[in-house]
């Protein structure tokens, strides 16, 4: 309807154009917007307040000329000139009977658009260290990356998703020496487990499986293991304990024993997140290596484009990037003194390499933690002649698990922490994409268990649910007293859907392909959901108030096509959302 009504202003516009107007406008000048007062119409807009300037006129005489020059449209009751000049228009009853009828025909496809052009989108996210399974913080951002790919997707834009696996550095060596600490407990050494290591079960599990699979081949005197080792906390410093004890590690078994034990661990880490993602409903389309991805040469060759661009300086032995020329707030070590490539090196070559293959805009979906991380990259793809500003990276924010009135204490290297394996087993799949969903990514959720748990109205996931469910139970009831559905009939009567409670109905559906839009614009998940409560909300309480099979066969396929229309769009919403769509409950 909206993009209906900004056709039909183009069209004024054109036709007032030389004569009140100088020239033309740019189709982006003309928004149409919904009213947030009903009293004003349906729609308005502000395109002769936008134009009076250049046109010379009057704002409001302007706006009274387009209306005069609007064409005549089966669309609009009528329109009409406010205050200094905004336009408002009043739909006419054929246009919510035109929608809903457009409804039945696209189905599935109600509310996809072209707005992103097919403009190609790569959209990473989750991307956790696979030094663990996945917790309830990496939940929230599975969630709202596939739906925020699944959105954009439906908005027209062309979305590939991507998992950067990082499996280099530091963190994987503290994994690796944490499960071989394990590993001799299992073979029967006495060893002081390290301050700084992971403390998890699945530690446990993984030194098990490397026992297995290896025998006694990896096991040492602990004697051995803790000659000269430095105090760990809370005595010494748990930092340089740890780099000692890995040092140690690949002293004693080799470094090809090291790399066995860290890749049997990465292994297992990779193929439970694989598996926790996929049975929480999210997929990708490509899984990239951070150790792959460092060995092939690209970050060399971003470096070298920024030498040959002279972006780059050398200080105390190491090579700089000079970031500040590019909006950063300080200049960023790319290769150390020891020659050892920094992060931020690996970084910026990473997304150049996304740029390379295509993608004309790049989202990260990253934790709560990466303030700054915007900024620096952008700063390193506009010194390799890449746009910045391709570069977005919503922030998400923390997750708070609640127990009735008890917060639930979480601590990932402590082993304080709830999966997110433990989280769907609890509250389901469905609860878990809708109520991560719930809020703004970028401010923090409380996550309230019993409510996600629940089988009542108080649970919005549930009180969505029930809305298609019980358009499902009507269809039934319908069936069981020997009635059929008239599609053709109940959409020629449409426009008999006049009373307060359908007329609602009507209004909320017809929003579905904005908020779709809306929703993908600014990357905001949480829309869809507040908008599918709205949409449920009207509907329950038609359901509560109305008989839907009555006598007037007319009347009644038209209110059944109103409530399939409900059910559909419905359906389409809990689908992007990653949720299920029961027929009962």
């Amino acid at each position: 309807m909206k993009e209906q009504l900004e056709q039909l202003l183009l069209t004024a516009l054109a036709r007032v154009t030389g004569s009140v107007l100088p020239e033309m406008p740019p189709a982006a000048a003309v928004v149409v917007e919904r009213t947030r007062d009903p009293q004003h119409g349906d729609f308005a807009t502000n395109v002769a307040l936008r134009l009076a300037k250049a046109a010379r006129r009057n704002p409001r005489e302007l706006a009274e000329a387009i209306v005069r020059a609007l064409p005549a449209s089966t669309l609009i009751d009528r329109a009409e000139v406010a205050g200094a000049g905004f336009i408002n228009f009043r739909l006419a009853p054929a246009a919510y009977a035109g929608e809903l009828a457009a409804i039945h025909e696209r189905g599935a496809g109600y509310g996809e658009s072209q707005l992103g052009g097919g403009e190609r989108v790569l959209v990473e996210f989750v991307s956790a260290n696979p030094t663990g399974p996945l917790h309830v913080g990496h939940g929230r951002q599975a969630a709202y990356g596939a739906t925020l790919a699944n959105v954009l997707t439906a908005a027209g834009f062309t979305v590939a998703r991507e998992y950067y696996i990082n499996d280099a550095g530091r963190q994987m060596d503290i994994l690796a020496v944490s499960a071989w600490v394990r590993y001799l407990e299992l073979a029967g050494e006495t060893l002081p487990f390290p301050e700084n290591g992971y403390r998890g079960d699945y530690v446990r599990v993984l030194a098990a499986e490397l026992r297995a699979a290896l025998g006694e081949s990896l096991r040492r005197p602990a004697a051995a293991v803790l000659d000269g080792l430095p105090a760990d906390a809370p005595g010494g410093d748990k930092e340089a304990y740890i780099d000692v004890l890995i040092a140690r590690a690949r002293e004693l078994i080799g470094a090809q024993g090291f790399r066995r034990v860290l890749a049997a661990c990465l292994a297992a880490m990779l193929t439970d997140i694989r598996e926790d993602l996929a049975e929480f409903g999210v997929w990708f389309d490509h899984w990239t290596s951070e150790r792959e991805f460092a060995e092939s040469g690209a970050i060399d060759h971003a470096l070298a484009l920024l030498e040959r661009a002279g972006h780059l300086y050398r200080q105390e032995g190491a090579l700089w990037f000079r970031a500040t020329a590019f909006g950063d707030e300080k200049d960023r070590v790319v290769v150390r003194e020891n020659g050892q490539k920094t992060y931020f090196a690996s970084d910026i070559a990473y997304h150049l390499a996304k740029r390379e293959r295509g993608f004309a805009r790049l989202i990260d979906v990253l934790g709560a933690d990466h303030h700054g991380y915007v900024a620096r990259v952008r700063a390193g793809l506009a010194a390799m002649g890449q746009p910045g500003e391709c570069l977005e990276a919503p922030l998400i924010q923390f997750v708070s698990l609640y127990r009735g009135a008890e917060k639930i204490p979480m601590g990932k290297r402590e082993a304080q922490f709830v999966t997110l394996r433990q989280l769907r087993t609890e509250v389901g799949n469905d609860a878990c994409r809708f109520f991560y969903l719930m809020r703004s990514h970028d401010q923090p959720l409380d996550f309230d268990l019993e409510l996600a748990k629940s089988h009542s109205n108080e649970n919005p996931v549930y009180y969505i649910q029930y809305a298609h469910a019980r358009v499902a139970s009507v269809m039934k009831q319908l069936a069981a007293r020997g009635l059929s559905f008239d599609r053709s009939a109940g959409l020629a009567a449409a426009v008999r859907l006049d009373n307060a409670h359908e007329q609602a109905v009507l209004h909320a559906l017809v929003r579905y392909p904005e908020i779709i839009e809306q929703t993908a614009a600014n990357r905001a998940p949480h829309a869809l959901v507040h908008y599918l409560r709205d949409l449920a909300n009207v509907f329950h309480t038609y359901y509560n108030a109305e008989q839907f099979i009555v006598e007037d066969a007319p009347l009644r396929n038209a209110r059944l096509a109103l409530v399939l229309g409900v059910q559909q769009v419905v359906r389409n919403g809990l689908t992007l959302l990653g949720v299920s769509a029961p027929e009962s409950m």
